[in-house]
């Protein structure tokens, strides 16, 4: 098996890794509380807490259709990867219940999982009178699991397509589109269970599990700067170009030792996209030297500055 292949089978098993914290996240700490940070394992909770459908099963039925409506308006943005990832997470969800778990044996005694809360019988991790650590657990959890997919080049899928096809429809940033999309989400939560609280902690939620999504994967800069010293800069510029459509700048450098006059390629790209990056460095030049450094701001063509303009 070469190289390329060896690095896609790692990418594979690294984002069921990720799936598996998700899925923990999810049906241990956050769907017996009714607690979600939007996203479609949200709009799941609905279904599991009204109708009894299982969450996982959920998922599937509702990111079938967003793949679809994906693939029709974005084209082929979101991959096997992205599929693959909707899926593996969507059947851990299930698996790992604690239901699940205790039918397949692995759970031996459920009693000390089982509470009952408004007269409805609930399994989790941790009872009632800790629902704010199993909050804030799930949470975590959910956002290192994410994280980690996204390291490997997955996606869960979701309301990446919404927040997307948002961007391209009315020109708002793919952040904007997200908090749209969440925020619908969690409102709808609160609404039909009748909650204020659960509005409160899906908006706390999500925020920790987008910080912690941004550790997991490639640091809490959402940029990245990065120099990469090699004699085939010219096929690692067009690769680049060809598929992360980033502009590169060329430095004139001289090699301390050979006295050789080298080039020095410099781009900035956002976090997701450095994976990429570097995979197209190994595959061009695995002797080449690069350097990744946090970008806290960029101003100019593809990037949208995240200082205040207090004066407008």
């Amino acid at each position: 098996m070469n190289r390329k292949a060896l690095r896609v089978l790692n990418q594979y098993i690294g984002i069921v890794f990720g799936a598996f914290f998700l899925a923990i996240a999810y049906s241990w700490f956050l769907v017996p509380y009714k607690i979600a940070p939007g996203g479609i394992g949200g709009l799941a909770q609905i279904f599991y807490h009204i109708f009894g459908l299982p969450v996982g099963l959920s998922m599937i039925i509702m990111n079938i259709p967003l793949f679809v409506v994906g693939f029709l308006v974005l084209g082929k943005t979101f991959g096997i990867r992205s599929f693959y990832g909707m899926m593996v997470s969507s059947v851990l969800v299930d698996l790992v219940s604690i239901k699940s778990l205790n039918s397949f044996g692995i759970i031996k005694d459920i009693a000390p999982y089982t509470f009952n809360v408004d007269g409805s019988t609930i399994y989790a991790m941790l009872g009632p009178e800790d629902i704010y650590l199993s909050a804030l657990a799930g949470s975590v959890l959910l956002g290192f699991g994410l994280g980690i997919v996204f390291r490997f080049r997955g996606s869960t899928a979701g309301t990446d397509i919404p927040a997307a096809i948002i961007k391209q429809k009315t020109g708002l940033s793919l952040g904007t589109g997200f908090w749209i999309v969440e925020t619908l989400i969690i409102f709808s939560i609160g609404l039909i269970f009748s909650d204020l609280k659960l509005i409160i902690w899906g908006y706390v939620n999500l925020f920790i599990s987008s910080k912690i999504t941004d550790i997991s994967s490639e640091g809490l800069p959402n940029l990245k700067g990065i120099y990469i010293i090699s004699d085939f800069t010219v096929d690692i510029r067009a690769e680049i170009y060809n598929q992360i459509d980033r502009g590169v700048t060329f430095f004139k450098g001289e090699g301390s030792y050979s006295g050789k006059e080298i080039n020095i390629i410099f781009t900035v790209v956002h976090r997701r996209q450095v994976a990429i990056v570097r995979d197209i460095v190994k595959d061009i030049d695995p002797n080449a030297f690069m350097i990744i450094t946090d970008v806290s701001d960029v101003m100019g063509y593809g990037f949208r500055s995240r200082n205040l303009n207090l004066a407008s």
